[in-house]
């Protein structure tokens, strides 16, 4: 038992934090946000990153295969600046057009790449790394809706290299109520 309570319940929520930071494969628990889920994380950045860096006719891209959570943040947030929503589509083995995706991109306009690593619907597995790397390459962010792959399968956010990532305890066995968003610090410290 602690005698000071309050330093006590820190010291464990810090433990928490490194905890979580291990299992995703980060150095720095600090880019970690404890929120109630992944609707709220996803939330989260639609709001505190998304109202400052998204503007007139400019593009968020997700998938057709996104939990409602990954595209109503959106939605809410391109109606509020007059800017597009675009899906990339699949094809009939429930597999992402990535051609989509390159059609996006070379427009300059895409500002926000999110997309989750298992499709809730499909169980399909997302290639991450490939939708990441052409991200990087014309330099886009990307958010990976992480509720559904987090208790599946293992994720090393080091190598995977996304910009935001978000996740639910309660799909790990957790109590509800209790989520994670990672922010990669770059981003993180441009935030409000």
């Amino acid at each position: 038992t602690c005698r000071q309570r309050p330093l006590c319940i820190r010291d464990s929520f810090e433990e928490t934090r490194d905890k979580v930071a291990k299992f995703l494969n980060i150095e720095d628990s600090r880019e970690i946000i404890f929120v109630r889920g992944t609707t709220e994380g996803i939330n989260l950045v639609a709001y505190a990153w998304g109202r400052d860096n998204v503007k007139e006719d400019d593009i968020i891209v997700t998938t057709e295969y996104e939990h409602h959570s990954n595209i109503v943040p959106w939605q809410l947030l391109t109606q509020e600046k007059h800017a597009k929503l675009e899906y990339i589509g699949m094809d009939d083995d429930g597999q992402l057009i990535l051609d989509d995706l390159d059609k996006y991109l070379a427009t300059g306009k895409v500002k926000l790449v999110a997309f989750s690593l298992m499709s809730n619907v499909l169980g399909t597995i997302t290639d991450a790394e490939k939708i990441i790397a052409k991200c990087k390459a014309a330099g886009v962010p990307t958010l990976i809706d992480g509720a559904q792959a987090v208790p599946h399968m293992k994720v090393d956010l080091d190598t995977l290299g996304c910009d935001f990532f978000a996740f639910s305890g309660h799909k790990m066995l957790a109590p509800t109520g209790i989520g994670v968003l990672w922010v990669r610090k770059s981003v993180l410290q441009t935030m409000n």
